[in-house]
């Protein structure tokens, strides 16, 4: 068998047809052996080819698995009670349970074994039950046994007594007091009324508290129909909180929307031109840290009061199985977080006390 290069193909060729027809077969044969062997050749490379890509693609797989979540952070509504009646309230009383303390304590460990480094007791009301003890006795735990670096609390601020900070307040890293409105009238509207007390007044004692014992003060406000063209500059800027979160109203289907849902919280609802509005209306408050609809809603870890996760992405609450029975690495599976969101929004931060470095 002979091999020709193009060039010597086609010279080859063009003597082949200029033979006699007698010997034009026996020319022709070289031909077909040369187009066979070059056509296997070809096939080959080919082959070699892909088998030397394949390997790539299956490295490339290998280096970046799937990466399992860390519950860093966790937002823990261990009560769904509460004695206020927020129109825009996403974490309604649709049940009364509170896990037995030991139980509680045991899902904290493992949420801690699993990587977690804050935890936010909320509710409802979390200093409902007990009167503050049942939640005190929880923010020693995380503090002193399970040695966290951050223990935080949200509260309407309504049922604490300047007692519980005397017993618990050495425990405590952050105190965050729900105040959407510094007009009484508005709050009253909102659901933050109860009877002859003022919110507002009562907003300053808890800054006072929280001074004296060494816990860092936090101002939650949800952005809502009622409080979209208030301006809170001065008043904030007087409390001094080390952040004043700001949320846009969301709307949960099944808790504040919807059919099954215990509050109709659509009439509460702004765009989000009117919520940049607010937010320009304040950039001189150095310490607000705004989160929109997109940034909140699936980057926050919940667990309900059963210790399951629960899963927004949808725009309602499923909830996962409790960490209590199948674990942390495989509840949270099913929590829908978004680790890169939470991270974007600056959900971690320097949020131990001690790392404040605050002038009490």
């Amino acid at each position: 068998m002979w091999v020709l290069t193009p060039a010597a193909f086609a010279g080859k060729l063009l003597s082949v047809f200029r033979q006699p027809l007698s010997s034009l077969w026996r020319s022709l044969v070289p031909l077909f052996c040369w187009l066979r062997a070059t056509w296997l050749l070809a096939s080959k490379r080919t082959k070699q080819q892909l088998v030397w890509r394949e390997p790539d693609e299956t490295k490339e797989e290998e280096e970046d698995p799937p990466l399992s979540t860390t519950p860093t952070s966790v937002n823990y509504h261990f009560t769904r009670q509460c004695n206020y009646k927020c129109g825009f309230c996403f974490h309604t009383a649709k049940t009364s349970f509170v896990l037995p303390l030991e139980e509680a304590k045991r899902g904290l460990l493992l949420l801690k074994e699993a990587g977690m480094e804050k935890i936010n007791f909320s509710g409802g009301e979390p200093f409902l039950h007990d009167r503050g003890e049942y939640l005190g006795k929880l923010v020693k735990f995380c503090k002193t046994e399970l040695q966290l670096p951050s223990v935080s609390i949200v509260s309407n601020g309504s049922l604490i007594r300047e007692r519980w900070f005397q017993n618990y307040g050495e425990y405590l890293d952050i105190l965050a007091v729900s105040c959407d409105s510094f007009d009484e009238e508005v709050n009253v509207l909102i659901g933050r009324g109860q009877g002859k007390k003022n919110h507002v007044e009562n907003l300053q004692k808890l800054r006072t508290w929280c001074r004296d014992y060494r816990v860092a003060f936090k101002i939650n406000s949800v952005i809502n129909r009622f409080n979209v063209e208030e301006d809170m500059t001065e008043q904030i800027k007087a409390l001094n909180p080390v952040r004043w979160k700001v949320f846009q109203c969301l709307l949960i289907e099944g808790e504040n929307c919807g059919e099954d849902a215990l509050r109709e919280a659509e009439r509460f609802v702004i765009g989000d031109e009117e919520f940049e509005r607010f937010l320009e209306r304040h950039k001189e408050v150095s310490c607000l840290v705004p989160e929109s609809n997109q940034k909140m809603k699936d980057s926050y870890l919940i667990l309900d009061e059963y210790m399951r996760f629960l899963n927004c992405r949808k725009g309602r609450k499923d909830p996962s199985k409790s960490i209590l029975d199948v674990g942390v690495e495989e509840a949270i599976k099913f929590s829908g977080f978004d680790e890169k969101m939470f991270l974007k929004r600056g959900g971690k931060y320097a949020w131990s006390k001690a790392d404040l470095k605050l002038d009490w």
